[in-house]
């Protein structure tokens, strides 16, 4: 039997429930979970469903009629996922080793259902990392090369690897915009939730300096606009005059660490759904 999700959405209208379930239950297949929203102001139809299905059943074919007998009748755009396929997922990092320690725990503990093919940096720092969890690390450096040099580079690994998404790991680099048109909605980054009023390379201290009371992180989808990528996960701490400038770095990496791991979750799970610059999250 195969484990199937499909995600889905359309211009809100009757009937398309009905019609989406009763073509899987013709097929034999058995429903497992379904979720659904509607976007009011926009009037478009959003659904996820899990369900099980006969492998021999679920074909080329299969896709084909869903896509042709409901899809074109809704105007319906689909995405139809095996869970049993493990998403490859590229990881991306400068010196910050915290976020890219918990992504591997995770990964080496079984909470991330993922393959990691390979480990980029800028920096050597962290190859000892890559090479403790025993995976290929390469280290492409910014420095004398130009920017055509680093992104064929960067695409002739993820082409190598076949790699379904990317996640930056505090890379502190700008993905260029062709990268992020090949993965569009599939490269997620992570930052501290203060820019944009507390830009710079210490976030952290200059929030200290203003006598912030919350500090956050946010995960989010890159887009070719610096930072305002669609939102996947997002959290806060409180923090006061007690707290120190490390204090504030702890509580900030801790943060990052958290809605990081839940973004990554989220995305392999295929609970998140893009419309426009906003994200739709299924439980």
């Amino acid at each position: 039997m195969a484990r199937i999700t499909i995600l889905m959405n359309c211009p809100d209208q009757k009937g398309i429930i009905a019609d989406v379930t009763n073509y899987i239950h013709k097929n034999k297949g058995n429903i497992e979970y379904i979720d659904q929203y509607v976007d009011r102001v926009n009037s478009i139809f959003f659904m996820r469903l899990e369900c099980k299905i006969n492998s021999n059943v679920f074909n080329e074919n299969f896709k084909k009629e869903l896509n042709f007998s409901i899809g074109q009748k809704y105007s319906i755009d689909f995405n139809i996922y095996e869970n049993e396929l493990k998403p490859k997922m590229g990881i991306m990092v400068s010196k910050y080793d915290h976020c890219l320690y918990d992504i591997l725990s995770r990964h080496q503990s079984g909470e991330l259902n993922v393959d990691i093919p390979f480990i980029i940096s800028n920096h050597i720092n962290l190859k000892h990392i890559a090479d403790t969890f025993k995976i290929p690390f390469f280290h492409i450096p910014i420095i004398d090369k130009n920017k055509k040099e680093i992104q064929n580079e960067h695409l002739k690994i993820f082409k190598k690897y076949s790699v379904d998404f990317i996640v930056l790991a505090r890379y502190m680099q700008i993905i260029p915009t062709s990268i992020i048109k090949s993965f569009q909605n599939k490269i997620i980054n992570i930052h501290h939730s203060f820019l944009p009023a507390f830009p710079g390379a210490k976030p952290y201290h200059s929030a200290y300096e203003r006598g912030v009371k919350i500090i956050g992180a946010t995960s989010h989808y890159v887009t070719k606009e610096l930072d305002a990528g669609p939102i996947i996960e997002q959290d806060t701490t409180q923090v006061s005059h007690l707290n120190s400038i490390q204090d504030f770095i702890g509580k900030g990496r801790d943060l990052e660490r958290i809605v990081l791991s839940k973004a990554i979750k989220l995305h392999i799970e295929r609970k998140v759904m893009v419309y426009k610059n906003k994200t739709i999250i299924f439980s």
